[in-house]
């Protein structure tokens, strides 16, 4: 595999393979020097059309505890914003010798595009296209959730799957490419995903998804999940605040929102998880995301662990990602 661009793309033994190299990772990442000399000469181009700060700063971070030169570019300030074409800057940065280019685009299947249209030949790191996907969030989520599940399970965590996990993903799933990217990615581990939200926050033709749907949160949490995501109402991708996708702030914390109460009735070893970032009083209570079941900030430093996996295996392995 040239790329990771979708996370239906990797099979269940390159899921792993990507895990237990994320795992080795971490393990440099306690150290007093972090940095590794692996891709010491090559350079990563984070290309970002979409505003971003945890996936741009987790991604030239992992870069650089690899050694890799990164050169960030923004539309904001570039030639983007005077008209040029995702066709002319890939072409720039061919030119200027890129070894991997991480992309975040709005627009659904930019990053397909920008891997297979013939104006570069480097891996391409899809980090968010509009409401498609963003594999390498699923995969440190993955992490997360092997790390946590085989925990209080007493499995041995290297080479294992995280098989029989019950997740409940609950939010804007109409506009979430995490959601997408996670039904993906823990159905490929063996894991049990339901997805639940408003009907007006559901994506056509969700039923054919490789997941369970609910409409109802507490009936979904009365199941006993293994973790419990929260996903940001995402306004900027509604017409309006609200969008008219549902009633008010207040009404959507109440039915769907992870509340004091919501919390108190999972089991203890459950896990709160965000992708971030979050709206405090809206999708999760201020307890829920900062309480001792939260691993939020454990996503973000997974998150780099990740993407060093990610970059070494695409950059430094003979083959590709395997």
């Amino acid at each position: 595999m040239k790329h990771l661009l979708s996370a239906a793309d990797p099979s269940r033994e390159e899921v792993i393979t990507i895990l237990d190299t994320a795992e080795s990772m971490a393990t440099t990442q306690s150290r007093q020097v972090k940095k590794l000399p692996t891709l010491r000469g090559k350079t990563v181009v984070n290309l970002f059309f979409e505003d971003s700060t945890r996936t741009r700063i987790s991604f030239e971070t992992a870069a650089k505890r690899l050694s890799a030169d990164v050169i960030n570019f923004t539309a904001k300030g570039s030639s983007v914003s005077k008209g040029e074409s995702l066709k002319d800057t890939a072409l720039t940065l061919g030119a200027m010798g890129a070894d991997a280019v991480v992309i975040r685009h709005s627009s659904s299947g930019a990053s397909h595009r920008l891997a297979y249209g013939g104006w570069i030949d480097i891996p391409v790191l899809n980090a968010g296209d509009g409401t498609h996907q963003h594999p390498t969030q699923s995969l440190l989520d993955a992490m997360t959730l092997r790390r946590h599940f085989l925990g209080h399970k007493g499995g041995e965590l290297f080479g294992k799957g995280i098989d029989g996990a019950h997740v409940v993903i609950v939010g804007d799933i109409l506009h979430s490419r995490v959601a997408r990217s996670n039904v993906n990615m823990l159905h490929t581990l063996g894991a049990h995903v339901t997805l639940v939200g408003p009907p007006t926050l559901m994506p056509v033709g969700v039923e054919g998804w490789t997941c369970d749907v609910s409409y109802d949160f507490d009936k979904a949490l009365a199941t006993e999940p293994d973790a419990v995501m929260m996903l940001r109402v995402q306004n900027e991708r509604m017409s309006a605040a609200g969008g008219g996708y549902f009633p008010s702030v207040g009404e959507y914390h109440r039915v769907y929102g992870l509340t004091k109460d919501r919390l108190y009735s999972m089991k203890d070893s459950a896990i709160v998880m965000h992708p971030g970032p979050m709206n405090r009083g809206l999708e999760i209570c201020a307890e829920a995301a900062d309480c001792a079941q939260s691993v939020i900030v454990e996503q973000v430093e997974n998150g780099v662990n990740v993407r060093m996996a990610v970059l070494y295996l695409l950059l430094a392995s003979e083959g590709g990602l395997l």
